[in-house]
């Protein structure tokens, strides 16, 4: 989107293709989390999935949709409001068509902080669902939905609770939003650069699958520690320890279904939030 005066997209445009996309995508991020999980390589990809469907039953995969859809609704509503907002703040002042890539950075660093604390009690609810596919029955927590595991997360371990991992959580939602909006958003106008791309989903796809890849590698150390601290009552300093005990690697267990999951959600992300800025409905003048 360019600067005042032309469609910008409404507020809430981010969370909505995030939550379209996050039904597609939440088999490959439940596979992910249980095996970022496992203290030893146990299972893979493949077996993990097998054990899940074994055990869960198909609709296994989609444990913890809801909380997922409310996590997209809070984290990715929140940092591309903010990042869309500033962004035309920031075009208005200087009358450039596109912000530079530093100021990018900055936007997505700022959207990012706020993101991961709006959408840290739904993320944790999502990440013990979906761990509980794994577990034996006596030791699953049981959420039914993103509700019934808040309030009982709430009513056992206080609402601070909801915030647990919320330090790990902001590092790696301000990374996600610099590998996804940041990189797209230069890509896309690196690419319409080259005269080569024009306006249409080729060029939408090809910068997606690039933000998709660096949002991998910039997440995933972050995204493991994430993972175990909402997992466990241990602190950041405990699961530094034990993940480094693993060797470097360790910080990027699940990296191939992390890959998997989080490169299609990128690019179904902005696929859809390019047809829907296209929307008058979900656009303004």
């Amino acid at each position: 989107m360019s600067h005042e005066g032309k469609k910008r997209q409404k507020w809430f445009v981010g969370g909505l293709a995030g939550s379209m996309a996050a039904c597609f995508t939440h088999p490959l991020d439940l596979v992910k989390v249980q095996l970022q999980t496992q203290q030893k390589v146990e299972k893979g990809m493949v077996r993990m999935t097998i054990h899940v469907v074994k055990n869960q039953g198909f609709l296994g995969l989609y444990r913890g949709l809801s909380a997922s859809i409310t996590r997209q609704m809070t984290y990715t509503t929140t940092r591309f409001a903010i990042y869309e907002f500033v962004r035309e703040r920031i075009l208005a002042e200087s009358g450039r068509e596109e912000p530079l890539f530093h100021q990018k950075i900055v936007l997505a660093t700022v959207g990012g902080f706020f993101g991961g604390i709006a959408g840290n009690p739904a993320d944790l609810v999502n990440v013990r669902m979906q761990n509980d596919a794994k577990l034996p029955k006596s030791q699953q927590r049981g959420y039914r939905n993103i509700f019934h595991g808040a309030y009982l997360v709430g009513k056992e371990e206080g609402i601070r609770a909801l915030w647990s991992g919320v330090s790990m959580n902001i590092a790696r939602s301000i990374l996600m939003t610099i590998g996804q909006i940041s990189v797209y958003d230069q890509a896309k106008q690196g690419l319409l650069g080259t005269g080569y791309f024009k306006e249409n989903i080729m060029t939408h796809l090809t910068a997606s699958i690039i933000a998709g890849f660096a949002s991998t590698v910039l997440t995933q150390p972050a995204d493991v520690m994430k993972t175990r601290m909402m997992n466990s009552p241990n602190g950041l300093w405990f699961h530094l320890k034990n993940t480094a005990a693993m060797g470097p690697l360790g910080f990027f267990k699940g990296f191939v279904p992390a890959l998997i999951r989080l490169s299609p959600h990128t690019i179904l992300l902005f696929l859809f939030l390019e047809q829907l800025r296209k929307v008058s409905w979900f656009v303004q003048h």
